[in-house]
């Protein structure tokens, strides 16, 4: 069975003092499902020590596709090791839309997450003028082949899918749990052919308390990527119970 994992993506938010107050009410979490929050890169000292001896795991929000070097502004997937990072977003959406990231360039850095042994969660998903015009299938399964085609199939169980539609990414859209199902449903074969039936496919996009239940029903929907709501430690707890439900 996959595992259920229920992940935090703070985005480009948050301060000292904010932070320790949110760490400090999630870090008493416990159950079945896994968790972990995404945080800006200056703030990963603080969510290691304030997460030490808790179940909730430290993540990073991006990695370099580099090793070391002379690439300024880049951080390397060992440098975060350093700082008890586990898991990597890997091509989110307002990566791949906002600064340009490309399948090969989110293709690099997953093999980059591997290699230092942190577990890459690989995102995908479709524009709104993509699934308009009928092509969301192929674009995800597209991306998904590009991180497959670089990382090899066998290195795939390794990994954590995101689906995330980029029309419902900040938007207050959130796709209907009949949507999500489907495209969990063609990322899910993708996987059983590549030997990786046991990999947790998580959604994204818009996720609540109120809808998270039935998001979560879904059979091929093993837990939420969550944005703007991880920011309310009462908001994203509620959406944890949901999801151990």
């Amino acid at each position: 069975m996959p595992a259920q994992w229920l992940i935090g993506n703070w985005k480009m938010n948050g301060s000292m003092d904010s932070n320790a107050a949110l760490l400090t009410e999630i870090r008493q979490v416990s159950g079945s499902a896994k968790m972990a929050v995404a945080v800006p890169h200056p703030y990963l000292s603080q969510a290691r020590d304030a997460l030490s001896g808790s179940e909730v795991q430290v993540s990073a929000q991006n990695l370099s596709a580099f090793e070391k070097g002379a690439y300024t502004g880049e951080v390397s997937a060992l440098m975060l090791c350093e700082f008890g990072v586990k898991l990597a977003l890997v091509g989110h959406s307002e990566r791949r839309h906002l600064f340009g990231e490309s399948d090969e360039v989110v293709a690099a850095k997953t093999i980059a997450a591997l290699n230092a042994r942190l577990t890459p969660v690989v995102c995908v998903g479709e524009t709104l003028t993509e699934r308009e015009a009928g092509n969301a299938k192929e674009v995800v399964l597209r991306q998904l082949n590009a991180v497959i085609d670089g990382i090899g199939a066998e290195r795939l169980s390794r990994c954590i899918l995101a689906y995330e539609p980029v029309w419902a990414i900040g938007t207050g859209k959130t796709a209907s749990p009949e949507q999500a199902q489907e495209v969990h449903g063609w990322l899910r074969e993708i996987a059983v052919q590549s030997g990786a039936a046991g990999v947790s496919i998580l959604y994204g996009g818009s996720v609540k308390a109120n809808n998270a239940a039935e998001m979560f029903a879904q059979p091929d929907v093993n837990g939420g990527l969550i944005g703007g709501a991880s920011l309310d430690a009462n908001e994203f707890i509620a959406i944890y119970q949901a999801l151990c439900a």
